[in-house]
This record gives C-alpha cells, structure tokens and sequence, in this order.
C-alpha cells in the first residue's frame, strides 16, 4: 500500500476515514481456516451482490465448538447496508449459526479434534457499505473493484479478517459478459453463461492474508507484457487508456522482479498484474494484481508512479509473501516496502536520487515528530485502525532498515534479510522474529538498536563541532544530543576527514554515548573540512561546523 509518506508521490490510497475502523478481533491461533472459495454473483441492475462461501479449516487443538468469521452485518445505521446471511451448511447439514455485531458464529456439530478438517458453505446477500467498490469510474463505466485495506474483506467476504491467518482462496464470479474480471493467482475458466452472463473462475494457490485478496469487475484492455521466471507479467488498464496505460506499466515491473528475486529470495506467486482501478487512489499491494488508482495512467512513466510501482512490488516479498502476524508490526509491510523501493533505485538509477529519496524520506519524519514526538514505529496493542500507519510507519520504518544496513554492513545484511525471507515465507512474523534473522547474521545482539529506533519515538538531533589542535596534532570532536523529549540515543556515526578537494574522505567511527560527547583524534595535518556522517547512514538532524 502507498500513500503521501513515500518519496514525495501525492496519491493516497482509497481508505474512508469517516469512522474509526477497529481490528479488536480475538486471535484464535487454534483454528487455521486452509482455502476459501468465493462464489459471486454481480449485476448492473443493483449494488446488491449474492454470495456463497466454502471455507476450509482445521482444528489445531480438542474440544473447539464453534468458528468465529468476521462479516458486517446489514444495519440501519448504513442505510440498510452489509450482509445478511441465508444459510450455512456443514457438508450437505445446516448447522446452527449467529449473524450478530459484525460477527458470524458457527455452532460445530460435535466438539473438535485436533488436525481434524471441517468444511461449511455460507450463503449470504447484501449491499457492500465498503470493501467492494461498486460506482462509475472516471470515464463513467460502471465498475466493481475491492478494496480490503486494512480490515474491510469483512464488509463483503465472510473471512478472518486479520493478517495472521493466511489460506489461499478462489473467486468464482458471474457477472454481465460485458465485463472482464481480475483476480489472485491464475485464471482456470471463462465461460459464456445464458442470459447474457459470464462465468469467470480464479485460484490462487499460495496462501495470503485477506486484506490481499483481490476482485476487479470491469471492461478492461489487457496486455501479456512478458515474463518472470515462467510467470506471467499482466497489463490490465481501461479500453480508453490502452495506449497509455501499456506505455506506462511496460517497465519497470520486471526489472524489479529480477531485482528482488536475485537479492531477497524467490518471487513467491503465479503471476503479476498491474491493474487501474477507481477503488485506491495510490496502489495496492493485492498479491499477484496491484490495483492502482484511476489516475495512475499518464502516458509518461513520470517517476512518481515509477515509484508507486516499484513500492507495490517490493510488498510481494514484505507484507504479502512474509506477512505480519498483527498490525502493531505494520511497519514490516510498509516500512520494508519503502526501503526496498530506494534500494531498487539505488540499483537501477543510481546513489544520488537514492540519497535524495532519503532526504526526502527525513524531513517527513521530522515534519511528523514536531506534531507527535512520542510516536512509535512498533505499535503497542492497536486498536484503532485509523491509526495504523502514519509517515512514520513508511518513512521512519525505512531509515530503520537503512541504517541496520549502515551497522551491519552490506553483505551481512543481505544475508540476514535473505534469510529472515526463508524462515517466513508465505506465513507470518513478528518484529521479534525480525531482529533475530538479523542478530543470527551478525552475531551481534540488536537489541538495543530495535529498542530506540522502532519501540520509542523521537530521533537524534545533534549540536556540535570540530576544531583542529595544530600544537597537540589532534582533531577534536563535540556532540551534544539536544533532542528535548527525554530520549537519547547510542548510535555510531561516521565522519568524513577531508585533506583535499576532491577526494574521499578518511572515515572515524564516532560512539555517541549519551548527552555529551567529545572525541579525540590524533591527526598529523588539518583537514579542509569534517563531515558528519558524509554518507547519509544515520536518521538525524545535526548542526555541525567548524569551530
């Protein structure tokens, strides 16, 4: 997902901010829900959709006696919108259920066993308030396109609606013939239905969390642009931007692909398709179709959307592939996907407009810390779901990565983050188990690090200079930690000695170690100059100069 946090794009994502959305779902780690498979039915003589859902679980423990799924239900208080339940069947029985508090509870025929497997199909209709987004798009053709960031699969798709149960899942939709229809994974058929109906059936065979799942219903113009690895890269765009749009997401979608796959790991999924839509403004990682927003085609590959695509690729690997077991560690999503969209960047367009995203990336976090100065990257039980990612979650997050990368060094990092991507794999993590990827590859204990950068807030700001002792032969060194919000950080820092211009530096390690810090280097000659941290490693806002 992208929205304004990331390198300067001006695109937000088409989430509804009218009431606070809560994620207060009770986890219950001792049912795993395997595959869903979806039946719709959609019209274009109402907003009113007819479903039908198999869901797939099983009992990890004894004694289970029912299975709780998320699914709005239709209320007065949305204008008779949300859905109703019909039925559910167990097998071929009708089983006993309750559709109360946006919550259906399904009574099990007989207490469970452990790895035993149940199968029920609920039957439900109704107008999605959200979730599905049914209305015209911008050239005013009617359009069905979901939109379950963060927790909205539940206002039309009966569901765990949380990332830390992942199944797989398949849509079955008919729909007016006059439309085409994208979803996860691989299309298995597209049949002609009488009555001027289309019957269209996709599966995605890798499990993903719901908020990933994925419908588009409309008219489309769509391009087979090539391939990854066997696997299909997809152009799906509006039949009046079919020049542009093809022009637009012909690149760089595969060069990303290479590019994570050499340095992550395996791309995890059947295909990838880049699809405009009317229900995000900005992108959505969907796994294996990225909806972008209707204005994302402009015929020019402007750098912005460049990024957007870069951003919502990176997530096939964070957030979709290794997903995080609960929203408090969003920022293993976003602020993953934000830093490996600077990393491709530094790869394919080089150093400098990757130290500019940086800086670009820097002054959003400080913009947000002098209105939320105790704001941390880690959240402490979530509740609100209107709170779940900020700028700090993109931007903060990223730096946090960037400057782990700074501490470990390239290749140490690299492994520990291709490890880290082993381990979890198509299941989920904890920001715990993060920072033990990391530790294992380096050897060194991080805790203090991922304590200071993502479990409080603030950042470093520092106060200080240099003068150099001719008698002495010595550069001497002050820093002051100046932040004024009760923080105060351990962090080494480079400096950059500079003899003569141009010319690399001579690099010294600084260990700021609390409030006041003052170093002393034995120096035959007086430098030109002395910069602090001359290779943008270290998240901070300095005033620095010679004294």
């Amino acid at each position: 997902m992208i929205n304004t946090f990331l390198l300067g794009v001006v695109t937000v994502m088409g989430v509804s901010w009218a009431a606070p959305l809560r994620d207060d779902y009770p986890k219950n780690p001792n049912i795993d829900v395997l595959n869903y498979v979806f039946r719709l039915t959609l019209s274009d003589d109402t907003d009113g959709i007819r479903g039908e859902a198999t869901v797939d679980a099983r009992f990890r423990t004894d004694g289970i006696t029912e299975i709780t799924l998320d699914l709005i239900n239709a209320s007065p208080q949305r204008d008779g919108r949300g859905m109703t339940v019909v039925g559910v069947v167990s097998e071929t029985d009708p089983v006993d259920f309750q559709h109360q508090n946006d919550r259906l509870r399904i009574t099990l025929q007989a207490p469970s066993a452990a790895g035993q497997r149940t199968r029920f199909t609920i039957t439900y209709r109704g107008v999605p308030a959200t979730g599905l987004i049914i209305g015209n798009n911008k050239y005013g053709d009617r359009t069905f396109f979901s939109d379950n960031w963060p927790n909205k699969a539940r206002h039309w798709l009966p569901t765990v609606d949380h990332p830390y149960d992942k199944a797989t899942c398949e849509f079955i939709v008919t729909a007016p013939d006059h439309y085409q229809v994208i979803s996860n994974g691989l299309k298995l058929e597209e049949t002609d239905m009488p009555d001027a109906m289309r019957l269209t059936h996709w599966r995605q065979s890798v499990p993903i969390a719901s908020w990933l799942y994925v419908l588009g219903v409309a008219r489309f113009a769509v391009q087979y642009v090539g391939e990854y690895q066997g696997r299909s890269i997809q152009t799906w765009v509006y039949p009046q931007d079919r020049e542009a749009g093809f022009h637009d997401f012909a690149v760089p979608t595969k060069q990303v692909l290479e590019f994570y796959g050499d340095m992550i790991g395996p791309f995890a999924y059947e295909k990838l398709a880049n699809v405009q839509s009317n229900s995000v403004r900005g992108g959505m990682e969907a796994a294996t179709a990225i909806f972008y927003g209707d204005a994302s085609v402009t015929g020019r590959r402007d750098r912005r959307w460049r990024n957007v695509i870069v951003h919502e690729v990176a997530h096939q690997w964070f957030g979709n592939s290794v997903t995080e077991y609960d929203w408090d560690d969003v920022w293993l999503s976003e602020g993953f996907a934000t830093y490996f969209t600077l990393l491709f960047i530094e790869h394919a367009y080089g150093r400098d407009e990757f130290v500019e995203g940086l800086n670009s990336s820097r002054r959003r976090v400080l913009a947000f810390y002098e209105r939320d100065p105790g704001y941390r990257i880690v959240h402490d039980n979530l509740t609100d779901m209107s709170l779940v990612t900020s700028s700090q979650t993109y931007q903060k997050g990223g730096w946090a990565l960037h400057m782990l990368r700074g501490l470990m060094g390239d290749d140490v990092f690299w492994n520990g983050i291709r490890e880290y991507y082993r381990l979890y794999r198509d299941g989920n993590a904890t920001t715990a188990d993060f920072r033990r990827a990391m530790e294992e590859a380096s050897g060194r204990d991080l805790s203090q690090f991922f304590e200071q950068w993502l479990y409080q807030g603030g950042f470093l700001k520092l106060a200080g200079g240099w003068r150099y002792d001719v008698r002495a032969a010595r550069l001497e060194v002050e820093l002051t930690q100046v932040q004024n919000d009760g923080t105060a950080f351990q962090m080494p820092i480079q400096l950059g000695i500079y003899h003569e211009e141009p010319t690399r530096p001579r690099l010294e390690v600084l260990e700021v170690n609390g409030v006041n810090n003052q170093f002393t280097i034995p120096l035959e000659r007086e430098p030109v100059d002395v910069v602090l941290d001359p290779y943008t490693w270290v998240l901070m806002e300095a005033e620095f100069a010679r004294r």
